[in-house]
């Protein structure tokens, strides 16, 4: 392995126009209309944290989602029609193939047992079902399954401050 200036890539940080910017052939990560939904959630939230990666030449190495939602409103507007990227020239195309796949297997996965610590300090410091949902992207039931609380317990949290007709309540016994 030859001497990497590992400050290199940060030292070229550059806005550029989303157009100029191309996929590549070979990215095998699919992610769903939902989760692109999530990252622009997380952009708009957090802002812009991690710019894309290219090749000279602008062809994505890294960040193509990030690019997909960068096309689309309202992020087209908000960003000026924007990106974020760094540019990393690599010897040859199976060193960006390298540097795609171990960019997307470096981000893994979430274990359960701290993704049930994490929702239950969440709801302990107040936050509701709804804002935990839309903050991470879950749906209520899987905002259950990692609360440990029982489903009375659940229905009954989820239902905290709304107001029903009794027509609407429902009850299990």
């Amino acid at each position: 392995m030859s001497n990497i200036d590992l400050f290199g890539p940060l030292s070229s940080l550059q806005w550029v126009d989303h157009d100029k910017l191309k996929a590549n052939s070979y990215n095998p990560n699919k992610v769903s209309e939902e989760n692109l939904k999530l990252l622009v959630q997380s952009i708009e939230t957090n802002g812009w944290t991690l710019p894309i990666v290219v090749r000279p030449d602008y062809t994505i190495i890294d960040g193509f989602h990030r690019w997909t939602v960068a096309g689309r409103e309202p992020l087209k507007t908000k960003l000026g029609g924007k990106v974020p990227v760094v540019v990393v020239a690599h010897g040859d195309e199976a060193e960006d193939m390298y540097g795609t796949i171990t960019h997307n297997r470096a981000r893994g996965t979430h274990l359960l047992e701290p993704m049930k610590a994490i929702v239950k300090k969440l709801i302990e410091s107040g936050k509701t079902t709804a804002e935990i949902s839309k903050q991470l992207g879950m749906k209520p039931e899987e905002i259950f399954r990692l609360s440990d609380f029982s489903k009375e317990e659940f229905i009954a949290m989820m239902a905290k401050g709304e107001t029903y007709s009794k027509a609407e309540i429902l009850t299990y016994v």
